[in-house]
This record gives structure tokens, C-alpha cells and sequence, in this order.
């Protein structure tokens, strides 16, 4: 396989990655409430949820390590505990919202079935899958998204050429900050730092290229699959926000069966609920078994460290799989608030050139990072007003974003440092 075909090949495995079915139900609904101000939460949306992730694809390329190697320049054992909390998040909430997705999409509408049941019986399944390895479920993935894709542009299409009222006024303080935050939820940016490596693996595998066709390959298909990203969410949050005066929604799975029903019909809402429900299942057996790969990795290779794990991530599925989406996504919040601005600044040190992300600029940054997230991540637990005069001296920590400005600084700071100082670079 030549390079260019290889570029496509990648760029379409690195969409397929990026484009798990949970994201479906995001974009609509953040258009909905945007309405006229669907430009702002365009932008705030791919930089968080289209941007960042394939940034952290070419980080991987640069390394071509693991998840443990994106975090090493701080310290291994930082390295370690960030592994361990990014899987701990993956396994506890993406993949519970599979199934809450799979149930308000695929079954509540159609049968009488309890969210709890419908959990029970969906991660006994995953389970089987995760330990009964099998390339069905690859396989199916690979057809899967090639049919949402197409399903999807036909939604789009029809329903941005449709006559619809006006746009309503958006119902956030600042779009662009809410896009970047509703971003946070596609869980994109720890995909990218998990799964990424995959990516790289594959292409050393084959032993054709080298080191920079390798890394030239990959930056062109995360160009390629980024650019997919944004038609896909482009598109649904314009489709959000052309009707959002057309009725009133509470959540997300059914605006997006509203909009499906609106263009395809019901029969055609009802197929697109059954590829969404399968969509759902890959991935959290991904989830499942990625999360278990690595405690097995982490405990020299040990099968019952991966039983165990893969058990209890499908008991984890189960209690919280029963809830309904919205729930799974506010729960979510404190956690994204936590790790979610940790992830980004790794990422960003691991593409910008190494001679501005020493070790010390690694440690600097993350640690302020962590420090001025704490306020962000507290919000959720105490009551309210009671972080007003913290937030009020943090520039835009009013808008969970406390920590940029401060890690902007800290990383000029202490480049400039170095540079002034060259004995002190170790």
C-alpha cells in the first residue's frame, strides 16, 4: 500500500475512532439552545471535540509510545496516576452512557423494557465480548460507520433545505465558552491520548515506513479526519439550531430522534436507532477491554487482573448505565472539570516543538493546570457563591476555564527562563 492510500486509510480509521455514536446526541441539542449564536458554539466545539483530539493523534506519532509516555516528562509516577484516573473516567462514564444512550434511542420508544434491565442484559454482553475476544465487533464497526455517516448527511441535508422559523435567541451567556465545555463531553480529547497509540502501532506493524513518513502520514490523515468531524458536527448543530423554535426538547436523544423522524419518517428513524444501538455496543466493549489491557499491562501480564477488570467495569456499566443521559452527562461534569484540562495541556506539550516543552516546562505547566482546575472541579460540591471571590480574581474562571491563562504564562515563563538561563535546562 502506497503513502497516499495509506493517508486515507488512516484518516478513515482515525474518523471511526473519534466518532462514537454517544456524540450523536451532543451537537443537536448544543445547537438547539445556541440558535443565532450556532457559529460561536461551532467553533467552541471543534476546538474542543475536533482539534484537540487530533493533536493528540500527532503527539502520539512524535512519541510512538503509550498513554504512560504522553505523561512522562512530569514524572512516571505522575505518568501512572493520570493512566489510571483517565481509564478509571472511561470506564465509569463513556461507557455507561452506551448503554443509556442504546435504551432512550433503541428500546424505550419501541418496548416496555426497564433502563435497569436493559443494563443488565447489555453488559452481560459486553462482558462475553470482552472475554471472548472476536473480530465481529471490528468488523462491525468498520461497516457501521460508513452507514451513520450517510444516514447523517441525508438528515443534514434535508433538514437545513427544509422551511423552519426563525432561530431563537441562544440561551447561554457565552456560546463560544459553552461549545468548548459541551465538547468536553464527547470525551474525545482522552480518546485521542488513550487510543491514539493504536494508530501508530498499526503503521510500525507494517514496517513500510519510516519515522517522519510515518509522522507525515499521520498529521495528514488527522487533517483529513478533522475536517470529516467538523462537516458531521457542523452540520447537526446548524440542523439544532434551524429548529429550535419548531418545539420544546429536554434533552438530547430526543431532539435527535425528532430531527431523524422530521427527515427519514419512522422507519427510517427506527434504523438509524438499531445502527446507533450497535455503534454503542463497539464501543463500549472497546472501552471495557482497553481499560482492562491496561491494568493486565500494568500488572506484568496477569489474565485475572483482566477478568477482574473487565467484571467490574461491566458491574460499573450496569449501576450507572440505568440512569438516563442527561444525568450520565452532569455527573460527568466534575470529572471533565478535573481531568479534562490536564489532557489538554499534554497534549499540547507533546505537539508543540520539544524545545519549548522541556521537563520543566512539562512539570510547570501541569502543576499550575491542576492548581488553578481545582476551583472549576469544586464548583460541584459546594454550595452556591461560596468560590465567587476566588473565581472573580482568576481571569475566566467565571466560564470553567481558570486554568488557560495561567498556563499560558507559566509556559512563556518558563521558557523564557531557560532561554535567559541555558545552564539551567537539564
Amino acid at each position: 500500500m502506497n503513502a497516499s492510500k495509506q493517508t486515507l486509510v488512516t484518516a478513515f480509521a482515525l474518523f471511526s475512532l473519534f466518532f462514537g455514536a454517544g456524540n450523536l446526541i451532543l451537537p443537536p441539542f448544543l445547537g438547539y439552545n445556541a440558535g443565532s449564536s450556532w457559529i460561536w458554539v461551532s467553533i467552541g466545539f471543534a476546538l474542543s471535540a475536533v482539534i484537540i483530539p487530533i493533536l493528540a493523534i500527532y503527539g502520539h506519532a512524535r512519541l510512538q509510545g503509550t498513554l504512560l509516555d504522553f505523561a512522562k516528562n512530569v514524572s512516571p509516577t505522575f505518568a501512572l496516576i493520570y493512566a489510571i484516573i483517565v481509564y478509571a473516567i472511561s470506564i465509569s462514564l463513556p461507557s455507561p452512557r452506551t448503554a443509556s444512550v442504546t435504551y432512550e434511542m433503541a428500546i424505550q420508544p419501541y418496548f416496555e423494557l426497564s433502563s435497569l434491565w436493559l443494563s443488565v442484559f447489555y453488559f452481560t454482553l459486553v462482558l462475553v465480548f470482552a472475554l471472548n475476544r472476536t473480530k465481529i465487533i471490528s468488523l462491525i464497526g468498520k461497516f457501521l460507520t460508513p452507514l451513520i455517516i450517510l444516514i447523517l448527511l441525508f438528515i443534514i441535508g434535508i433538514g437545513i433545505f427544509a422551511e423552519v422559523p426563525p432561530m431563537r435567541t441562544s440561551i447561554f451567556e457565552n456560546a463560544f465558552t459553552a461549545g468548548i465545555l459541551e465538547g468536553y463531553q464527547t470525551f474525545d480529547a482522552i480518546g485521542g491520548v488513550v487510543v491514539g497509540g493504536v494508530i501508530v502501532i498499526s503503521l510500525a506493524l507494517q514496517g513500510k515506513f519510516n519515522y517522519e513518513e510515518k509522522k507525515r502520514m499521520i498529521a495528514r490523515a488527522g487533517i483529513l479526519a478533522g475536517f470529516g468531524l467538523f462537516i458531521i458536527y457542523g452540520g447537526l448543530i446548524v440542523l439544532g439550531a434551524l429548529n429550535s423554535e419548531l418545539a420544546v426538547i429536554e434533552n438530547r436523544t430526543q431532539l435527535l430522534t425528532l430531527l431523524s423522524t422530521n427527515t427519514l419518517g419512522s422507519i427510517g428513524t427506527a434504523f438509524l436507532s438499531v445502527l446507533v444501538a450497535l455503534a454503542c455496543f463497539t464501543t463500549a466493549v472497546g472501552i471495557v477491554t482497553g481499560t482492562a489491557d491496561f491494568v493486565k499491562g500494568i500488572t506484568r501480564d496477569s489474565q485475572l487482573a483482566y477478568t477482574i477488570t473487565a467484571i467490574l467495569g461491566c458491574i460499573l456499566g450496569v449501576v450507572v448505565g440505568q440512569f438516563n443521559v442527561g444525568y450520565i452527562i452532569d455527573i460527568a461534569l466534575p470529572a471533565l472539570m478535573f481531568i479534562y484540562p490536564i489532557t489538554i495541556v499534554l497534549i499540547l506539550l507533546n505537539a508543540i516543538p520539544k524545545r519549548f516543552a522541556s521537563k520543566a516546562v512539562f512539570r510547570g505547566v501541569t502543576l499550575v493546570t491542576i492548581l488553578f482546575s481545582i476551583p472549576d472541579f469544586l464548583q460541584f460540591f459546594v454550595s452556591e457563591g461560596s468560590l465567587d471571590k476566588i473565581q472573580s480574581i482568576i481571569p475566566l474562571s467565571n466560564s470553567s476555564l481558570g486554568w488557560v491563562i495561567p498556563a499560558l504564562l507559566v509556559l512563556v515563563g518558563i521558557n523564557l527562563f531557560l532561554k535567559l538561563n541555558p545552564s539551567a535546562v537539564k
